[in-house]
């Protein structure tokens, strides 16, 4: 029968807690980089929870502290006896090589980890019925969460990352104008936000019909005709229905004549002519119903790797699944995304700007302009946002209202910049927005 192979390293697992009972001062150390379910021997680990537990108390770690501790747990006959914590030291290396000594016994654990995971996904594959598309879903998950485990640098001292943030601030104030993000487009909105800020989470809220997903394509539209590289999540439209408002933007030809196939030959001379210049922007389109947040984020990164990535746009977020937590309701699954949505915007340093529905509360208020406490199925969504922006129009309520043709653009959070107001022109024909100029009255 053949052996199976378990990595583990049990003399190194030995040393890193002796020296931990020698050294104090690699106490915290040992505390920060290791977890109880490192350790493959169950006796290390019971030791290593005495002294987690010693260490929270603010006790002395000493052979006595440990023993006296494990047995006021009903712990100790379980590493055997006294003697076991003595033998600890017996068994450890060089003080000088502790960090590689944790890291040994941190890529043991990371390895023992995917080979249960492994065995999970045969073992469901043989015995539920799950579809081969949940199973892959509920692994890349799994494997997500496992490559993230490690991924923490810690504290870092503030002048480590001086020069850093002196270059950024070099490279910001070259730019020209109000803008040192990613440009919206529009003039009044870069002013408020400075642009698309990279890292930044950003939420475009508004209820159904009000033009979120029009400005969110006409944003992403204006940052790839910019140069930025960008990609489209559409969870509601196709492609093709995504291209139609991409032609009707940048050539100003009515978008239900675009889809009817209504063109003048003029307006055909004209999107072929526009059509070009499609072609030459960097945006890349999914259309992945019902896409999954372990799947956008592989995609987006490999889209980093392979073509360079500077903005993401996605239609819209209650539209999104994960593939673990399927018992799970829906306020924590939306959370779930949102906090998924912001790591991954921190993780690639770039913008992720995600559309989203808001709640009818708004609707049964005489005051119908939105709020951040309407924000739909998860008050996390908020917390995770960097920034909120609720669209709101006049005209969507009342067909007769003064203001035609005009959306606002509420900032009703900005973690680093002001919250305020800013009007753009709607165009509703071919989902155009404009800037408004200072003296426009319509």
């Amino acid at each position: 029968m053949t052996e199976v192979y378990i990595p583990s390293d049990i003399k190194t697992e030995k040393s890193i807690l002796g020296l931990a009972i020698i050294h104090d001062d690699l106490v915290n150390i040992l505390l920060e980089k290791i977890v109880a379910n490192d350790f493959y021997d169950i006796r290390n680990q019971i030791v290593f929870r005495a002294i987690q537990a010693l260490n929270m108390e603010g006790s002395q770690i000493d052979f006595a502290t440990i023993n006296n501790k494990l047995e006021t747990m009903g712990l100790l006959s379980e590493v055997g006896d006294e003697t076991y914590i003595m033998n600890l030291v017996d068994d450890s290396y060089y003080r000088v090589n502790y960090e590689a000594y944790l890291n040994i016994v941190k890529e043991k654990s990371m390895l023992r980890q995917l080979l249960t995971l492994g065995n999970d996904i045969t073992n469901k594959v043989v015995n539920s019925n799950s579809s081969s598309e949940e199973l892959i879903g509920l692994f890349s998950e799994n494997l997500f969460k496992l490559s993230s485990y490690d991924n923490n640098e810690g504290l870092v001292k503030a002048s480590e990352t001086l020069d850093e943030t002196f270059i950024h601030m070099l490279e910001m104030s070259q730019n020209e104008g109000d803008i040192t993000g990613i440009t919206t487009g529009f003039r009044d909105l870069n002013r408020q936000l400075s642009g698309l800020q990279n890292s930044d989470f950003i939420l475009l809220a508004a209820r159904p019909s009000v033009g979120k997903t029009a400005l969110g394509i006409h944003m992403g539209v204006n940052a790839a005709l910019s140069g930025k590289r960008v990609a489209v999540f559409s969870l509601e439209m196709s492609r093709r229905q995504i291209l139609q408002r991409v032609l009707s933007i940048v050539s100003n030809v009515e978008l239900q004549n675009i889809i009817s196939g209504k063109i003048s030959s003029d307006d055909w001379k004209l999107l072929y002519k526009k059509a070009e210049k499609i072609k030459e922007i960097d945006m890349y389109i999914d259309d992945t119903a019902s896409i999954s947040l372990t799947e956008l984020r592989a995609k987006s990164k490999r889209m980093k790797i392979e073509h360079g990535l500077d903005l993401i746009v996605i239609d819209y977020l209650q539209l999104m699944t994960t593939d673990v937590g399927r018992n799970e309701n829906r306020q924590q699954e939306i959370s779930n995304i949102s906090r998924g949505l912001k790591a991954l915007a921190k993780e690639l340093n770039i913008p992720v700007l995600a559309l989203s529905q808001l709640s009818r509360k708004s609707e049964e208020r005489s005051n119908k302009r939105p709020m951040l406490s309407d924000l739909r199925e998860s008050g996390a969504i908020e917390q995770d946002a960097d920034v909120v922006m609720m669209l709101y129009r006049d005209d969507y309520y009342d067909e007769d209202a003064e203001e035609q043709n005009t959306i606002e653009v509420i900032v009703g959070k900005h973690r680093n910049g002001p919250t305020g107001t800013v009007k753009l022109f709607f165009k509703k024909e071919n989902t155009k927005f404009y800037d408004l100029d200072p003296d426009y009255n319509e």
